[in-house]
């Protein structure tokens, strides 16, 4: 499953799912463009890869922000040479109940995890056009496919994800680019973290594995997708779940 000779964005890269998903497409071979807004921990994932013979560049991005979305892609394609593989996993949550959630959180929830996407994917398609070889992966969630009270704009958010893997999907599909989504379950993150063992436990006795998943786990599913042995497989939602949701 080699990805030698590949280059790869990775957006909300500095921690969790994002730096698993950097780590793993490395260890596979690919050059890494590791984005995210902390300069401290992308310098450290830098660190990490290049010290086992990996390639990687860090880029300080804000991915709600148009402009630079546009400068950050177009620096990484001006110093890697092109963008072939986009994993758009940069995500953030502001939970409240729906009668009680702020129009700004509605608005960074859905900024952060779903407008990005469009805008990461609007600026890397050039470079994989040129290319015709292209691999856009969507980190959605299974919230995005069951819902979750008190999470109204994150399942939204992640929901819109799914049915944007599909448009590109077929906008994409006959220039050899593919566009799929992985839609992890729980998985063990900083952003799990605060919900607190009662409720890790609680979670695990309704997943069939008997566990909370790892970062690990998705990021395998992200380099699969991202692979030659992925290359009949579009427009497809991946499970990582561990059985909580299926079909």
């Amino acid at each position: 499953m080699s990805l030698s000779g590949r280059v790869a964005f990775v957006t909300g890269a500095s921690q969790g799912i994002g730096r698993a998903c950097a780590l793993k497409l490395a260890t596979e071979g690919a050059t890494l463009a590791v984005a995210a807004r902390n300069q401290d921990k992308l310098n450290e994932l830098v660190n990490e890869i290049t010290a086992t013979g990996g390639k990687a560049a860090a880029f300080v991005l804000d991915v709600t922000d148009e402009e630079q979305v546009k400068s950050t892609i177009k620096a990484a394609i001006a110093e890697l040479g092109k963008i072939d593989i986009l994993v758009n996993n940069a995500g953030i949550t502001r939970d409240q109940l729906v009668l009680r959630m702020k129009r700004a959180d509605w608005d960074a929830v859905l900024q952060t995890n779903l407008t990005s996407a469009y805008l990461c994917t609007q600026q890397v398609t050039s470079s994989m056009l040129k290319q015709r070889w292209g691999r856009i992966i969507n980190i959605t969630s299974v919230f995005g496919q069951m819902g979750q009270a008190g999470q109204a704009n994150y399942s939204a958010s992640k929901a819109g994800l799914i049915g944007l893997t599909m448009a590109i999907a077929r906008e994409l599909g006959s220039r050899n680019i593919t566009c799929n989504a992985v839609a992890p379950g729980f998985i063990e993150t900083a952003m799990t973290e605060a919900l607190g063992d009662d409720f890790k436990q609680s979670a695990a006795k309704q997943i069939p594995l008997g566990r909370v998943g790892s970062p690990g786990d998705v990021a395998a599913a992200v380099a699969f997708l991202a692979s030659d042995e992925a290359s009949y497989i579009t427009g497809h939602v991946l499970n990582v779940n561990g059985g909580l949701l299926m079909g």
